[in-house]
């Protein structure tokens, strides 16, 4: 049967099919190494010509199931500790799924006024778990990236203004560089953003008073004074991935504020620290940013795609991204309404209901569940870091910090000129290996593993795993 008009009738068997494999798949995840190389192969049997007469939804459902649940890489599981990723919580997972099952046309209120509603809904819990003023616009994006791109947008809209320039309409043409400055501890993501807005990724100077990336709060004071009131964006970063640290925010506000800067904060997965009264701190300052950048598949532990935007005037997403002039789309109404077309306050023109796993996350777990999760996680990087202090042959090269501990290893008598070449082959066995998963970075010019411990599965016993395994392969180097 190749008909998919006479699939109807059997999408229920498809359903059920995958609902079959997800439990044993789930179950099983503490039990599997996080990937099996030998069974890449597997993979080609995914292969080959277009077929001209299909086998059916359930056949071609049971055949990818077949192989992906052997081939994966299972970073859903407890000791995926590479990148920062978390995993899906049972309630996440259902809640994406059930995204796919009612497909909805989410960007539009016509089109689907649910997904709309339960996008507002999750905005502002969003806000009331991070602690960021109610009155905040805010839209779901696919990543922390389009987050970026979308509150720089609306920094860009800004500055372009205090230009008298419109460059939402008219472009960047006759406009000087805008200029952007951040500490050392800026990610990737950011630069970007700022390629992709047109703002060139290589304009953002950084202000750092060590190799660490720690801001230097004097030199960037100086650059903003040397500007003469010309408008500036000030991007601080709360939660760096090679040790977690992150910059004073309310100093940065503070300079944002002297000298009428606007300030976007990078929370990725650091805004996350707002939930525990131990790392608290870290976030205060936060509400007094222009805009900010959070990521839902990291500490949120929701499937990808999910990121979220706020901005402090929930009109700029609007100045950013609205008004295309398509006699077929309604306008972007007033973001204080309850008839808000999203797609008209972010980058996306089709957007699917990420709304959902968020709100079933919630729901399901409430700002209790998520500070406990949070920390536990402390607990179990602490608890990273006490185990590589204690191992002979391993190097802690900063206080953990969130959910990330940063080290490398350095067994007894081998020169410091070969510990980075060490280091990468280890990192290049550890994955090879593939009982857990962390892969290797530059921090202060050395080789070093960063592990990010934020997937609500994993527990101490994974990290014990981690340095056992990494002692072991490294041994036969």
């Amino acid at each position: 049967m190749s008909d998919p008009l006479h699939e109807h009738d059997r999408a229920g068997a498809a359903l059920e099919a995958v609902a079959r494999a997800a439990g044993p798949y789930l179950d099983g995840l503490a039990d599997r190494p996080v990937h099996d190389r030998s069974k890449d192969e597997l993979i080609a049997e995914l292969d080959g010509p277009l077929p001209a007469e299909g086998d059916g939804g359930t056949a071609a459902v049971e055949r990818l199931l077949r192989v992906g649940t052997e081939a994966a890489t299972h970073s859903s599981g407890p000791r995926f500790f590479h990148f920062v990723v978390g995993g899906s919580t049972p309630a996440a997972m259902a809640g994406d799924w059930t995204a796919s099952l009612l497909d909805q046309v989410a960007g539009l209120w016509p089109a689907s006024p649910l997904s709309a509603r339960v996008e507002t809904v999750v905005l502002r819990w969003l806000k009331e778990l991070f602690g960021l003023p109610a009155s905040f616009g805010g839209v779901l994006t696919p990543s922390a990236t389009f987050a970026h791109v979308t509150g720089l947008a609306c920094a860009r809209h800004w500055w372009a203004g205090r230009h008298g320039a419109d460059v939402a309409s008219q472009g960047l043409a006759g406009l000087p560089p805008m200029p952007v400055l951040s500490s050392g501890l800026v990610h990737v993501s950011t630069r970007k953003a700022l390629q992709i807005l047109g703002c060139g990724r290589d304009t953002l100077r950084t202000f750092a008073r060590d190799d660490g990336g720690q801001v230097d709060l004097a030199a960037m004071e100086s650059a903003l004074a040397g500007l003469d009131g010309r408008p500036a964006v000030i991007v601080a970063n709360l939660g760096e991935v090679n040790t977690g640290a992150s910059d004073p925010l309310a100093d940065l506000a503070d300079l944002a504020e002297r000298y009428g800067a606007w300030l976007h904060v990078d929370g990725a997965f650091g805004m996350f620290a707002a939930l525990s009264p131990r790392t608290a701190h870290l976030a205060a300052g936060v509400e007094r940013a222009d805009s900010v950048t959070a990521d839902g598949h990291k500490w949120l532990n929701v499937p990808y795609e999910s990121g979220f935007s706020f901005v402090r005037d929930p009109a700029a997403l609007g100045s950013a991204f609205g008004a295309w002039g398509a006699a077929y789309l309604p306008g972007a109404e007033d973001p204080g309404a309850e008839r808000i077309n999203y797609n008209m306050l972010g980058p996306e023109s089709s957007r699917r209901a990420r709304a959902f796993p968020i709100w079933a996350t919630l729901r399901a777990y409430g700002r209790d569940g998520y500070r406990e999760m949070v920390e536990r996680h402390l607990d179990v990087a602490a608890h990273l870091g006490r185990l590589v202090e204690e191992a002979p042959d391993l190097e802690l090269l900063a206080p953990p910090q969130l959910c990330i501990t940063c080290f490398r290893y350095r067994p007894p008598g081998v020169p410091e000129e070969r510990l980075d070449d060490l280091n990468a082959r280890l990192g290049e066995a550890l994955l090879a290996d593939g009982r857990v998963y962390a892969g290797t970075s530059t921090y202060r010019g050395m080789t070093v593993f960063r592990p990010a411990t934020l997937n609500w599965r994993t527990t101490e016993a994974d990290v014990e795993l981690l340095v056992e395994v990494l002692r072991d392969l490294g041994s036969r180097l």
